[in-house]
């Protein structure tokens, strides 16, 4: 979470006052990706101060937006350093840009370079013209997919050691705790628990555009049901026998709560949605997901109890 550069203006290659200036964000990956795309090239990049943040998140949040750009162009002395008044902006950047202001405040005219840094080089050897193909913004399996490594980590080391503890506390019930009981409801309630996981960060993005719904916590939900339901027949044929519908009940309420909400992480890498659309979704979404998981946690009470 500290993986940042210090805000402020600098040197790709030799550039001159006659080199181009590229605003990016103080996220690390955003900045080497487009230092990278102008390998070989001179320029000037004028980091903002996003607080770690890349650019498209930041753009939703404000902090790659007017007030820090004019802040920035300010700091850095920009009009003494170059004689052009350009600013050369990544597209995704513009819901935090008022381009006419930034015009009145500092005198540079923003231009929306392509969506990919990648493009960059044949935006500049077109004289900053942008094809159809350059604004477009894909989202295909590849993509969906490049943020599971990182869902995983997160989440799972909070899901893992929940489902542990369920497992070993489901010992507990009438007459005391019992080994049969821990490794029969206990693995159930492990084993769905980390399907809930699996069906939030692995299976939502990569069926993204075919599971049901605009709401990313329901895509969740759908997917939890599709991973429940295929495993149910075999989880019952091998613990059928040691079970009851009150811990049955308890964990599928719970992994598809989990489900749900590790879904909607992916909001914030989707093209499919607005910030607005993001804050209304989590209003209406996580009050169901937590009446879910506290549902799922009185069912499964009631199984150690009863």
């Amino acid at each position: 979470m500290r993986y940042a550069i210090a805000p402020g203006l600098y040197a790709v290659g030799n550039p001159t006052g006659e080199s181009p200036v590229f605003v990016s964000a103080n996220f690390k990956m955003s900045f080497d990706r487009l230092r990278g795309a102008l390998s070989g090239r001179d320029g000037w990049i004028m980091v903002l101060d996003t607080k770690g943040i890349n650019v498209w998140c930041a753009a939703g949040k404000g902090t790659f937006g007017t007030a820090e750009i004019v802040s920035r162009v300010a700091a850095a002395r920009l009009a003494e350093v170059v004689s052009h008044r350009s600013l050369i902006l990544p597209q995704l950047g513009a819901p935090g840009v008022k381009a006419h202001e930034v015009k009145r405040l500092t005198g540079f005219t923003v231009h929306y370079g392509p969506i990919r840094a990648g493009d960059l080089p044949a935006y500049l050897d077109s004289g900053m013209k942008a094809t159809p193909e350059m604004r477009l913004v894909r989202f295909r399996l590849r993509d969906r997919l490049a943020l599971v490594p990182v869902e995983l980590i997160s989440w799972g080391k909070w899901v893992i050691p929940i489902a542990a503890v369920l497992a070993i506390v489901s010992g507990f019930g009438d007459g005391g705790y019992s080994l049969d009981r821990a490794a029969s409801v206990g693995l159930l309630v492990s084993a769905v628990l980390i399907m809930g996981l699996a069906s939030g960060s692995i299976l939502t993005p990569a069926l993204l555009p075919w599971l049901p719904g605009r709401a990313f916590a329901a895509k969740g939900a759908w997917a939890g049901v599709l991973v429940l339901a295929s495993v149910s027949a075999a989880l019952f044929s091998s613990l059928g026998s040691t079970l009851d519908w009150a811990d049955v009940t308890a964990a599928y309420m719970l992994a598809l709560a989990v489900a749900s909400f590790t879904a909607m992480n992916f909001t914030g890498a989707s093209t499919y949605t607005s910030p607005s659309g993001v804050r209304k979704e989590m209003r209406v979404a996580v009050p169901i997901q937590i009446a879910a998981a506290a549902v799922g946690l009185m069912f499964w009470i009631e199984g150690r109890i009863v």
